[in-house]
């Protein structure tokens, strides 16, 4: 749950990926709790990215020193829709024909403060599609998500604070 601001926190994810995938997102958490993520990542190939939040910041080994989805409420695996989802759950982004995807979500499980607070973990980008919890178990329920196991992740950025409430 998000905690109650009084003013907005913004924060930004630098990416420098592998494969020259690059680009930048900025977080803004809005007074009423929903965080707001925009930005663009460019040099992925066209089509589905799972996107998602893992709980640690360590990125000096990609997707495999970020440790899991960010999952403070111990929940199952599930899409940015599902009522009961790791916070860290944010879908797919997509890459157009070009290869940049253009990121903006709004969603209030990923604050910028608060004991459930993002900051310090990573962004991951990988290079498949996230089922959304539809696999079959224990596929998706695994906390690592089918695509943590199956396949290194394109990017892996910390959140870092732009400005403190």
């Amino acid at each position: 749950m998000a905690t109650k601001i009084r003013t907005t926190i913004k924060a930004v994810a630098l990416i420098n990926g592998e494969n020259n995938v690059k680009g930048s997102l900025h977080f803004v958490q809005h007074p009423s709790g929903i965080t707001q993520v925009k930005g663009n990542i460019s040099g992925l190939s066209p089509g589905l990215h799972g996107f998602h939040i893992h709980a640690l910041g360590d990125t000096t080994n990609g997707c495999n020193s970020t440790g899991p989805h960010f999952n403070p409420l111990k929940k199952d695996h599930g899409a940015p829709s599902d009522q009961s989802r790791h916070a860290g759950d944010l879908g797919n982004i997509v890459a157009g024909p070009d290869g940049i995807a253009e990121v903006s979500i709004m969603d209030y499980q990923i604050p910028l403060s608060g004991q459930h607070s993002i900051l310090g973990r990573a962004v991951v980008v990988h290079a498949d599609p996230d089922d959304l919890g539809k696999a079959p178990a224990p596929i998706s329920e695994n906390n690592l998500s089918h695509l943590s196991a199956k396949v290194a992740s394109l990017l892996a950025a910390k959140v870092e604070v732009l400005t403190k409430p």
